[in-house]
């Protein structure tokens, strides 16, 4: 499903991102190349605002508390 005017494989790809996941990742997980999870990275960066995949994790988080696809996003431990 489609969120705040991004298509559903932006979301799929920023979800993907909040996994800690690189662009070639994410081209093998979803069977294309990178150039096209490039484009869908600009495209969400461009609707949200934001400059950079970090930038757009964070917003991401912040926008999208309540929707239940963000809950389940495990983000990867920080060291101590």
């Amino acid at each position: 499903m489609a969120e705040q005017g991004f298509t559903p494989a932006e979301t799929t790809v920023v979800q993907l991102l909040l996994e800690g996941l690189s662009n070639r990742a994410i081209a093998s997980r979803l069977v294309v190349s990178i150039r096209t999870v490039e484009s869908h990275i600009s495209n969400a960066l461009d609707k949200s605002g934001c400059r950079s995949r970090l930038e757009l994790s964070m917003w991401w988080l912040r926008t999208h508390s309540e929707s239940p696809r963000t809950r389940s996003v495990k983000l990867p431990s920080l060291p101590a």
